[in-house]
């Protein structure tokens, strides 16, 4: 192999790496910012859970308190 073509190899090679670095760069700081948005997402999400597991023990006592299902009951006439 002759120098020219290995030195164009090199450069080659050389523009490459830079092209990399420059997109990992990138998604570096993508990634930085969409890191505190995940966070807030997992923590709404905790939260309705939190919610929802009250809300169910709320009905369920709702429905104790009523001493019989709702669900059980016939539909109204207009059905």
């Amino acid at each position: 192999m002759s120098t020219p073509a290995l030195s164009e190899q090199v450069a080659e090679l050389a523009r490459r790496l830079d092209d990399l670095e420059s997109r990992f760069a990138f998604q570096d700081e993508v990634l930085a910012s969409l890191n505190p948005q995940v966070a807030v997402g997992t923590r709404k999400v905790i939260d309705l859970e939190t919610e929802l597991r009250g809300l169910r023990a709320e009905v369920a006592m709702l429905r104790i308190a009523l001493g019989h299902d709702v669900r059980e009951e016939a539909p109204p006439p207009h059905y």
